[in-house]
C-alpha cells in the first residue's frame, strides 16, 4: 500500500473517536510498528487531530478542520501578529494553543529558500517578547513606503544599546519573529533588526533614493 493511501486510512480507522495502537493498526495496514509510529508523526505534523504516543495508543480528537486557505502577505502578516501577541497572553491555555497554531501554520507554508543566512541566523534565536515592536509597525511600514531615513535606537541580543541611521528596505516575518531588512548608514552594511528589539523608530527629514549596491535586490 502506498503510503499516501495508508495514511488515508489510517485516518478513516481514527475517525472512530477510539484509543488505537500502533501493535492492533501494523497488521493491518501490513507494515511494522515503526512505520505507524512514523505514519502517526506526519498526520499530526499536517495538522490532522490526532492525538496520542507510541506506548499508548492514538485516536482522532474533535477539532475544527479548516479547508485549503490562500492567504495575500498581508493577511498572513496579519495572523502572525495575532499570533505573537496571543502567545504573550497571561492566560497559560491560550499561550499554548497559539504557539501549537504557529508550528501548524509554519509547518503548512511552502517551502522557500532563503538567501539571507544571517537573518535565519537571527530569526532562530529566543524571543524576549514577541509582540513587542509591534507599535513601531506603522512608522517602520511608513517610512518603507515613503522611502524615508529613520535613527533606530535598538538593543543586541546581549543587551547592549545602539543607535543608527537606517534606510528601511523590508518587513518580513519568520514564524513569531518579525524583521526588519535595512541598508545601515552608519555601518555601510545591509543588516537585519529584530522589531522586539527595537526600542525607538523615528523619522528623519530626509528622504531616500535607490542607489547601487544599497536596494533591497542588492542583497547578496
Amino acid at each position: 500500500m502506498a503510503r499516501t493511501d495508508r495514511l488515508v486510512t489510517l485516518i478513516t480507522l481514527l475517525r472512530d473517536g477510539a484509543l488505537h495502537r500502533a501493535q492492533d493498526l501494523a497488521p493491518l495496514l501490513d507494515v511494522s510498528v515503526r512505520t505507524v509510529y512514523r505514519d502517526m508523526d506526519r498526520l499530526i505534523s499536517a495538522g490532522v487531530p490526532v492525538e496520542g504516543t507510541p506506548g499508548t495508543g492514538y485516536r482522532m480528537v474533535d477539532r475544527i478542520a479548516l479547508p485549503p486557505l490562500h492567504l495575500s502577505p498581508a493577511e498572513l502578516d496579519v495572523l502572525h501578529l495575532g499570533i505573537a501577541i496571543v502567545s504573550e497572553a497571561a492566560d497559560p491555555d491560550l499561550s499554548a494553543a497559539a504557539q501549537t497554531l504557529a508550528r501548524k501554520i509554519d509547518m503548512a507554508l511552502p517551502a522557500e529558500s532563503v538567501a539571507e543566512a544571517e537573518a535565519w541566523k537571527t530569526a532562530l534565536t529566543p524571543l524576549a517578547n514577541a509582540a513587542r515592536g509591534l507599535s513601531h509597525m506603522a512608522n517602520l511600514r511608513d517610512a518603507i513606503a515613503g522611502r524615508q531615513k529613520l535613527h533606530l535606537t535598538c538593543r543586541d541580543v546581549a543587551g547592549a544599546l545602539e543607535h543608527c541611521t537606517i534606510r528601511p528596505l523590508r518587513l518580513a516575518s519568520w514564524g513569531r519573529v518579525w524583521l526588519l531588512t535595512a541598508w545601515c548608514e552608519s555601518r555601510g552594511e545591509f543588516r537585519d533588526f529584530r522589531l522586539d528589539l527595537i526600542e525607538a523608530a523615528t523619522p528623519l527629514p530626509e528622504l531616500f533614493a535607490d542607489e547601487p549596491g544599497k536596494r533591497l535586490s542588492d542583497r547578496a
